[in-house]
């Protein structure tokens, strides 16, 4: 049986690690409702965009812009990759590279020029580790994701595909659900395809609209066709800043409840061991007593 002080140091060691384990689940939490709070503000904000590209639709105005047709032939694309900076997460991140290895091998099989952009140090070191060769790399974000900062990324891509640099934009994040369910997904931002996809508002369709352009509804769609593509964006980056939060709340709370069961098995295996080595020193006391009367 192994030695009781052994035992004793190893249960401390254990508790002590609980005690971290514990104080980043709660930190997880907090940091969850806050992310959460500002995913639910931008899906309120792209829902009612894609609302009004539909009441433009419905109004009889033609709907066009170049970020909303497709290319004839894809000859670049792009993949931006969203991961976190740091891990105990469980498997966030292993879900998002399982997701990205298929749609690299894909895209690289029909596209001449395939290039990735990694969002997060754990994405970033997954994929060199895997061979691939990662264009950009970004840092910076954390759980509560600058919309100035996901802006700056936006305006490059449709600088890129405005230009005709790159004819298409994938997007790999985790798709946050509920607190039980974070989906890795790939989602095709550029082409934009339809605004109004997602959006079950009903649209009075018609003389009787909702809503009176001014100057003219194509002058307001080279602004709302831009915002909304970024505003798509920032929420990819919401959800993933959700959803790392989420797996990290789940990872440390499951980390602690093992802890504590660990505690529970070392406490009993070391009053075993205690009581068997009290038992010991009693027999050898007694062994002693007996060899001095004789």
């Amino acid at each position: 049986m192994a030695n009781a002080r052994a035992l004793d140091k190893r249960r401390k060691s254990i508790r002590n690690i609980r005690k971290i384990t514990r104080t980043m689940e709660l930190i997880a939490t907090a940091r969850y409702k806050k992310a959460m709070d500002r995913a639910a503000a931008v899906t309120a904000y792209t829902d009612r965009l894609s609302h009004i590209v539909k009441s433009l639709a419905a109004s009889g105005t033609e709907v066009q812009h170049p970020l909303l047709q497709p290319r004839d032939e894809t000859k670049a694309a792009r993949i931006l990759v969203l991961s976190s900076n740091r891990g105990l997460c469980g498997g966030y991140n292993a879900g998002i590279l399982r997701a990205t290895m298929p749609l690299v091998k894909e895209l690289s099989a029909s596209i001449p020029k395939v290039d990735i952009d990694v969002s997060g140090k754990r994405g970033i070191n997954g994929l060199k580790f895997r061979g691939l060769k990662v264009q950009e790399e970004y840092m910076q974000f954390e759980d509560q994701p600058a919309y100035a900062e996901v802006e700056k990324i936006a305006s490059m891509y449709l600088d890129l595909f405005i230009s005709g640099k790159i004819d298409r934009l994938d997007v790999v994040y985790t798709k946050f659900v509920s607190t039980s369910k974070q989906i890795p997904t790939i989602e095709t931002l550029l082409p934009l395809g339809s605004l109004a996809d997602g959006d079950d508002q009903p649209v009075t369709v018609g003389p009787n609209k909702e809503y009176e352009f001014l100057p003219s509804a194509e002058s307001i769609l080279e602004e709302v066709v831009p915002t909304s593509f970024k505003a798509k964006l920032f929420k990819c980056f919401l959800d993933s800043a959700v959803s790392e939060q989420v797996a990290r709340m789940i990872a440390m709370k499951g980390a602690t409840e093992s802890a504590g069961d660990m505690i529970k098995q070392l406490s009993m295996t070391y009053n075993r061991a205690r009581q068997s080595q009290i038992t010991g020193e009693i027999m050898e006391i007694i062994g002693g007593v007996e060899a001095l009367k004789k």
